[in-house]
């Protein structure tokens, strides 16, 4: 029999039959006598390596000692020549496209009355496609798919709005005041449900788990309250000052918190004393995020005495890496369609930039603001972003690609130009 390391020949030879390969031989569906796929001057470890690399690519499982490596391959042709066509160079991966990232948003929204505040978090988008934004002492919400601005509530001269927030379902809206009280509003009625009392100053920060909503206010204090109950559930004591940011996990376990003595605290269901206590920023914490791709992972950012967004391993209790960004980090957000992130800076470049995980390499630099960004949101379809300023515009930017479960497109995708007046 004539054979040689890159020319195998079977005495079946049909144009097509399945085959099983071994770490170190080969056998056909119909038995072949006498075969070999090796010849005696090639070592066997080397050019199996090189079939499992052609076959399988470099991820392919390693082999070692004797462990069988064995899978089933479907081939329209003998695998010989299939061999050939990857060791030579013929068959060649497919080259996936640059991905390009825009220059200029995509829709600019006036915001009268967008207050240039660092402890305030006025933006938000629902799971049902409704943004909403607080200015001034007014509530607005605008439907992503009909593009209908709404005045949802006004709160009088008395008061002004410094925090909003939707809960997982995307109809419950909270609402936190500078009086220190917190009103939860029914969006699609217009109708509030019911006002939280228990703080004492400004309430600038709110998370939901399912029907469990926390308050951060300026008097250090988190109140975590069941909307189902009369009453706050429980206060969490931690912060010697104000609560800039709050945020649970994805799997509503944990609950990161932000100060403005520079600290973030990690605490549970189970506990109204903090898990986990991290102390290395040496500003404000404002932006806070976890990772929807790894367990445990939380990004944060300090203000501008600080500059650096920080990686923990919160199961661990450990501090994995630290980038300085050069300017004020006002906030973060994972993308769930990728394992990239945005933040949002302000002194002195008020710019966005989009961070590749883990090596931390900026994709892209987004400029338009003239004032520092202190809002960020993300569409339900993780697609696009929602960033606001003290320059009193909303401005909507297509950063990330389709998630592969949906091709979903929100009317926010669509490039638009000049501007519309939110009210």
């Amino acid at each position: 029999m004539n054979l040689t390391t890159s020319n195998v020949v079977c005495p079946y030879n049909k144009p097509s039959y399945s085959r099983t390969i071994y770490s170190d031989r080969f056998i056909p569906s119909r038995t072949c006598s006498n075969f070999s796929l090796f010849n005696l001057s090639t070592p066997k470890s080397d050019y199996a390596t090189r079939i499992r690399t052609a076959l399988f690519g470099p991820e392919s499982p390693s082999v070692t000692g004797q462990n069988i490596f064995k899978f089933k391959i479907e081939t329209k042709q003998p695998l010989h020549s299939l061999l050939d066509d990857h060791l030579n160079g013929v068959i060649e991966s497919p080259v996936k496209p640059l991905r390009t990232f825009p220059k200029s948003p995509c829709k600019i929204l006036d915001a009268p009355g967008l207050e240039d505040d660092f402890y305030s978090n006025l933006v938000d988008w629902s799971s049902q496609n409704i943004l909403v934004v607080g200015l001034g002492n007014c509530v607005y919400t605008r439907n992503g798919f009909t593009s209908k601005v709404t005045k949802l509530c006004d709160l009088g001269e008395n008061d002004s709005v410094c925090s909003v927030g939707w809960d997982a379902c995307g109809t419950n809206l909270a609402v936190g005041t500078r009086k220190g009280k917190v009103q939860i509003w029914d969006a699609s009625q217009c109708k509030r449900i019911r006002t939280l009392d228990g703080h004492e100053k400004r309430v600038g920060a709110l998370a939901w788990a399912k029907s469990q909503l926390s308050s951060g206010s300026n008097d250090g204090s988190i109140l975590q309250h069941d909307v189902r109950a009369e009453n706050h559930v429980s206060k969490l004591r931690g912060h010697k000052s104000e609560v800039c940011v709050l945020k649970w996990s994805h799997n509503d376990r944990e609950l990161a918190s932000g100060g403005n003595d520079n600290r973030i605290y990690v605490w549970n269901q189970h506990s109204t004393q903090p898990v986990t206590k991290y102390c290395e920023h040496t500003a404000a914490v404002k932006a806070i995020a976890w990772s929807p791709h790894l367990y445990g992972l939380l990004a944060s950012g300090g203000g501008s005495a600080d500059k650096c967004i920080r990686f923990w391993n919160t199961t661990t209790n450990s501090h994995l890496r630290c980038i300085n960004t050069g300017s004020q980090v006002c906030n973060l957000i994972w993308s769930r369609n990728v394992n990239e992130l945005v933040s949002t800076h302000g002194y002195h470049e008020n710019h966005i930039l989009v961070w590749r995980y883990s090596t931390m390499s900026k994709l892209a630099t987004l400029e338009g603001h003239k004032t520092r960004v202190l809002y960020l949101a993300i569409s339900p379809d993780g697609k696009t972003i929602v960033t606001g300023a003290g320059d009193e515009t909303l401005r909507f930017w297509n950063v990330f690609p389709s998630p592969k479960s949906q091709n979903t497109q929100t009317e926010f995708g669509v490039s638009v130009s000049g501007r519309t007046q939110i009210r």
